[in-house]
């Protein structure tokens, strides 16, 4: 006997919001603090982790390498059973466990600062258990915003989340300098540890009752996992853009391995100024987002991705002329403007995902692409560790900033480059099953799947 999952109920929309928008949605502005929040703690710790390694204990390219790999990692092994996992699990009961478990891991580096017994192991530990960890949060978090608003709202919740993490990111690299500066690099991921306690009590607070398929109605991890791969596989859209973001985040990491190294010993930054050119190229990543919803109107969301990746990102190529050719201003500027041109792309992007998936697979699916192009992350943050070591930093960011660019080809070669708009979600596609392997009845009886109210873009 075959059963259906049933999808998830639709998302309560609330009372009218006129000009506020989603600002009066209770559930989403919950989500949005605790995010936000979460986001300047993740944006202080990122940048004092590579601080505590470059500064504290002296490490090179090669060993902040292997730290970004590290933090990346657990995707290539968890990434698969993680989807599959979150689409059976409450997604809020998963956020507000991995808040926890950030929480104390992030701490203990700060304690063992304190101890005079922090090392380079611990940190690649902390790295690796706390990437684990963010590979359950990540694939919850992307898929929790469809059970909260109604898919006209998705871009508008995106671009309110993407926003939030932008600001986040300007204010927290410049904290991290300043507490670097003041009290050590480790002391900023303090400062990350708190973030995630309020992420916990914000999420904590969020009163959408969340419905996960009934026990009854799975079909066992492997084929469920096999479901998601094979839907990602199949679609034209969604296939392009987990290729297009494995490309891109090759090359960006690659750049991320070494920019540290860069700014501080090729171009002579003083760490507490290293936050500082940070904060700048994350505004931005604010404008990016900020645009996002303009363009998509303007232009068309399909379009307006490939607007931001051909014509936007490529002024990264100015970034490794800084301290030679030209001012680091200047090239901070055009760094600038580059992550503008990728975060504006990831909120078109990521809203597509969001609507596009069906809900009672979205788990699985983006599991599926997050493990290919996050999955590139090590590989790009080893090869650009190893390249600095081999070539200096200057020559790396030239070489990784080609690879990046280079993920504009596949959306050139896609189906998307004749779009103007990303195409609507398809009516229950039929995927092909494994040999053997008898396909689930899907014209059984089962409840109409309730229209979801309609978001924009991830």
């Amino acid at each position: 006997m075959t059963t259906t999952v049933p999808a998830p109920a639709a998302p309560p929309t609330g009372p009218p919001r006129g000009r506020w928008g989603l600002w009066a949605h209770g559930d989403f502005r919950r989500l949005w603090i605790g995010e936000t929040s979460s986001g300047l703690g993740t944006a202080v710790g990122s940048v004092a982790l590579a601080l505590v390694a470059v500064v504290t204990l002296d490490a090179g390219p090669l060993a902040v390498g292997v730290l970004n790999a590290a933090a990346w990692l657990p995707w290539l092994f968890l990434g698969l059973p993680a989807g599959a996992w979150v689409d059976r699990w409450p997604r809020l009961r998963v956020m507000l466990v991995c808040d926890l478990l950030l929480l104390l891991l992030f701490a203990s580096v700060p304690v063992a600062g304190w101890l005079g017994v922090l090392g380079m192991p611990q940190l690649v530990v902390v790295a690796l258990l706390t990437g684990a960890v963010k590979v359950f949060f990540s694939t919850a978090y992307g898929a929790v915003l469809p059970t909260l608003v109604g898919k006209e709202d998705l871009l508008e919740g995106n671009v309110k989340l993407r926003s939030g993490a932008s600001a986040a990111d300007i204010a927290g690299p410049g904290v991290a300098g300043l507490l670097a500066q003041a009290f050590g690099a480790a002391s900023g991921l303090l400062a990350d540890s708190v973030s995630y306690v309020v992420s916990a009590i914000c999420v904590s607070r969020i009163r959408t009752v969340e419905q996960p398929p009934p026990r009854s109605a799975r079909r066992g991890l492997l084929r469920e996992i096999g479901d998601g791969v094979r839907f990602l596989a199949h679609d034209p859209y969604l296939r392009t853009l987990a290729l297009f973001g494995a490309v891109g985040n090759l090359g960006l990491n690659g750049i991320q391995a070494v920019q540290t190294v860069f700014l501080i010993r090729s171009v002579g930054v003083e760490p507490g100024a290293v936050g500082m050119v940070f904060a700048v190229v994350s505004v931005g990543g604010l404008a990016g987002a900020t645009l996002a919803r303009r363009i998509a109107r303007r232009l068309g969301s399909a379009r307006g991705l490939l607007l931001c990746e051909l014509v936007v990102a490529p002024f990264i190529l100015l970034l490794p002329l800084a301290g030679e050719r030209l001012p680091l201003a200047v090239c901070a500027l055009a760094w600038a403007v580059a992550v503008g041109g990728v975060i504006a792309g990831n909120v078109l992007a990521g809203s597509f995902n969001q609507a596009y998936c069906p809900p009672e697979m979205i788990g699985r699916i983006r599991a599926s692409a997050a493990t290919l192009n996050y999955g590139a992350i090590p590989v790009g943050a080893l090869a650009g560790g190893w390249l600095g070591e081999a070539l200096g930093a200057r020559t790396t960011i030239w070489i990784m900033a080609g690879v990046l660019l280079s993920a504009g080809g596949v959306l050139l070669a896609s189906p998307l480059r004749s779009l103007r708009d990303f195409p609507e979600r398809p009516e229950l596609p039929e995927l092909p099953e494994p040999p053997g392997v008898p396909s689930p009845d899907r014209t059984a009886a089962a409840p109409e799947p309730p229209a979801l109210p309609v978001p924009d873009l991830t």
